[in-house]
């Protein structure tokens, strides 16, 4: 544990200097490695060492190529923005008792603005697109989860609540191409979403607005929630789930997906990773799925189940029905 923290710093060193990118190619050796990427030859020598050690690297003979993990990362572009982004999640860090005194952090909170605004409806471009950017790299892998655990056949019309830049929705409409979608976001968001989703702009609808505080346009009848319930307080939580349900056609189901915690046969992600993280972003928490589907019943839903889903650990999928 006590060596975790340096790990993920030989991570991040990797990501800045794009070191796995410049073995993408082939093999290279050190010295040539050290003049691609300004780094001394003697240090760029530890740093490949500590890498071959997390297998992001591998050596062969005198050269190094790409490792196992190394290969993963580089097959989804996403992670390596997750990365690059916790520096600010970092910093927060560097002191994690004042952190759990103050109750949120000081850098982190800064990239995910909607989460302190007063008044998030009124968030503008420049401060939405770096995290919106960051959730559309990072959906991709989330979307084959959940549409391998959810088949939408049956459904006529998908509305994806915090929908973001459209990444879900574009998933969901190259493997269901019968489905109606509609997006509900901040307006900035809505915005940026239109220029992802023009070509699908025929069967989709845009609807801008906070879903603390506006109500949902009904009609649909299959309502997505993905990564959306942890960031917020329990008061935040009830607001969202009362809407989704006073919006939702008749017959209709709701459908959670994001990290929760107590994760059995898995790293512990929900409660360390998360639970400091959205700490330092200054809202939200991972819970049991105990804990969502008893407020998911306070909401007027009469039943919710969990699928099974590839990756527990960091997501889990509920249905709910009324």
């Amino acid at each position: 544990m006590v060596a975790g923290f340096v790990y993920s710093q030989v991570l991040t060193a990797c990501i800045e200097l794009d070191l796995l990118n410049a073995l993408k190619a082939g093999p290279r050796e050190v010295a040539d490695l050290a003049t691609a990427l300004n780094v001394p030859p003697s240090e760029m020598a530890r740093l490949l060492r500590a890498a071959s050690a997390l297998d992001l690297v591998e050596p062969i003979g005198e050269q190094y190529a790409l490792g196992a993990q190394g290969a993963a990362l580089l097959g989804n572009s996403g992670l390596a923005e997750m990365i690059r982004h916790h520096d600010r999640l970092y910093a927060d860090l560097q002191d994690p008792v004042a952190l759990l005194r103050r109750g949120r952090g000081e850098h982190l909170a800064g990239y995910w603005p909607y989460a302190t605004a007063q008044d998030p409806e009124n968030t503008g471009e420049l401060e939405v697109s770096a995290y919106s950017a960051l959730m559309a790299a990072t959906q991709p892998a989330v979307a084959a989860d959940i549409l391998a655990a959810y088949p939408m056949r049956g459904h006529r019309t998908i509305m994806d609540v915090g929908g973001g830049q459209g990444a879900f929705l574009s998933a969901v409409a190259s493997r269901w191409s019968h489905l109606n979608l509609h997006l509900f976001d901040l307006p900035a968001v809505v915005e940026r979403a239109r220029k992802v989703l023009a070509p699908l702009a025929s069967r989709t609808t845009f609807s801008g607005g906070s879903f603390l505080s506006d109500s949902l346009p009904p009609g649909a009848d299959l309502i997505t929630l993905v990564r959306i319930l942890h960031d917020h307080d329990d008061d935040g939580l009830r607001k969202i789930l009362l809407s989704a349900r006073a919006a939702l056609a008749p017959g209709g189901r709701l459908l959670i997906a994001e990290p929760m915690s107590d994760a059995r046969g898995t790293d512990r992600v929900g409660d360390t990773y998360f639970g400091l993280y959205l700490l330092a972003m200054g809202r939200g928490q991972a819970r049991t799925p105990s804990q969502v589907a008893g407020f998911v019943a306070q909401s007027g839903f009469s039943r919710s189940r969990m699928l099974r889903v590839r990756t527990p650990g960091l997501l889990r999928v509920m249905i709910a029905e009324p």
